[in-house]
């Protein structure tokens, strides 16, 4: 009698356990341990992350790699207050109103609905929890769809979420303040901004999660290309960069995507006017990042700016010629001082060439730029500023396998995807402050790069961009 009482007492907890995970699918994603540890997921944590400082994110992602989920995850944290102690993003103290959008009611019933709640037969089973899930009304003339969801909060108030289509057009964003607006893949300007307004008064959120098949649209360019200063920010994620997509899986969905879809499908690269400008496949410039020699000389090139300032590390292999980009520095909205402080960190013995308009006069203090950033320490020259034949420079270098970058630089990479010319041909002066610093350094650098000295016995440490758990010398 007591074995059989413990079997069914087993039993029963054994099936407390698989409902409990049925019906808390938020609990399973971004786990500490596993395959699919969230380790593995730096993007989605940075996007996540992104939130507690801008108003504005959009996840530029390729097809597959989970952009859909991490945008019902960020979501349902906020409708619940269920966040998990590893949370760093925003963050909502009370019940909030939302939306979540998709482009047609269909769509967005098979795909947000969906991922959010689950089956429309067995609700429960998507982001939001069971046990969180109030009520729900449905809407009228599509089969299945829900229009509201209204979710417990962990204070004990009530979360509201609406569930919109693009389809149904501008006016019908128009409507009271939202504390979040969710929408998945592209939407027309109007929509956006009217998603944009409705979070003005709740210091809010609106962010796009989104596979760029339309191109370079207003929506996007404002993301990538901002014309002002701006609280937008992006976070771009290929198949490379998630590890659920094996060599094969990704091999065979490639093969079935039309070729003018595959940057965009598989990488999350709009389509870009006339065409990028190095036109030399990614695999044939990266490299995996290692430990610079003591003997090879290097060299930095700097672009400097209030909105952004970029310096970008170079070395060169004196037995095959082969330059190596092997840091980046990428920050906006700081002063030279604290500029110049990060670029000696990586060595104060490394000489530097810089973008030549630095002779000029800042607009903060009449005082020029280059003979400012000397008196803090750095050894620096202006640069040669000739575009085109600098451009041309530096792809006969990427074509003929003499210039290698490090898979850390993902700045460098986000701007080289996105580094094009408009349909006059004209170069796209957006974006493009590493692709500055990589054509001064290849036209202007390398007559400046030096070894490091002998005589310096004490090594330094730094971090690269990119290497949180590797510390390489310098």
């Amino acid at each position: 009698m007591n074995h059989i009482d413990n079997t069914s007492e087993i039993l029963r907890l054994l099936e407390q356990a698989q409902a409990l995970k049925k019906y808390r699918q938020i609990d399973s994603y971004f786990p500490a341990e596993g395959p699919l540890r969230r380790e593995l997921y730096p993007q989605h944590l940075e996007f996540f992350h992104l939130g507690a400082t801008h108003r504005e994110r959009l996840f530029l992602a390729a097809n597959r790699i989970g952009k859909t989920n991490a945008g019902a995850y960020e979501i349902a944290c906020h409708l619940t207050g269920q966040y998990p102690t590893w949370w760093t993003g925003k963050r909502f103290n009370t019940p909030i109103s939302a939306w979540a959008a998709g482009d047609t009611s269909k769509t967005c019933r098979d795909i947000v609905q969906l991922a959010l709640l689950g089956s429309a037969h067995d609700q429960g089973t998507g982001m939001i929890p069971r046990d969180a899930i109030v009520r729900v009304t449905t809407k009228t003339g599509i089969a299945d769809a829900i229009e509201t969801v209204y979710v417990r909060h962990v204070t004990g108030g009530i979360s509201e979420l609406g569930l919109k289509s693009y389809d149904q057009g501008r006016d019908s964003f128009v409507g009271t303040a939202k504390h979040v607006c969710w929408l998945d893949e592209e939407c027309d300007n109007s929509i956006y901004v009217e998603s944009l307004l409705r979070t003005m008064t709740t210091g809010g959120l609106v962010y796009l999660t989104a596979t760029p098949l339309l191109g370079m649209t207003d929506v996007i360019m404002s993301f990538v290309q901002p014309q002002e200063e701006t609280n937008k920010i992006y976070v771009q994620c290929d198949w490379n960069q998630v590890p659920h997509l094996s060599d094969e899986a990704k091999a065979q969905l490639l093969a079935s995507i039309p070729e003018y879809q595959r940057q965009a499908r598989s990488r999350g690269i709009p389509a870009l006017g006339a065409g990028t400008i190095y036109q030399v496949a990614e695999s044939d410039l990266l490299v995996a990042d290692f430990p610079i020699p003591d003997y090879w000389p290097r060299v930095f090139s700097l672009d400097v700016g209030w909105r952004r300032t970029a310096c970008l590390w170079g070395a060169r292999d004196p037995e095959t010629k082969t330059i190596y980009l092997y840091s980046e520095y990428y920050v906006g909205q700081k002063e030279p001082s604290l500029h110049a402080e990060a670029i000696r960190a990586r060595g104060t013995w490394i000489s530097g060439v810089c973008d030549p308009a630095a002779q000029g006069r800042s607009q903060v203090d009449g005082t020029q730029l280059i003979e400012l950033y000397r008196s803090y320490g750095l050894d620096l020259s202006p640069a040669i500023n000739a575009v085109e034949s600098g451009i041309y420079a530096v792809w006969q270098l990427m074509s003929a396998g003499k210039l290698k970058v490090f898979q850390s630089l993902t700045n460098w990479l986000s701007e080289f995807r996105l580094y094009h010319r408009d349909e006059t041909g004209t170069i796209v002066k957006q974006h493009d402050h590493l692709m500055d610093c990589v054509r001064y350094l290849v036209v202007s650098g390398l007559e400046k790069m030096r070894t490091k000295p002998k005589q310096e016995t004490q090594q330094q440490q730094y971090v690269y961009p990119g290497q949180n758990s590797q510390r390489w010398m310098m």
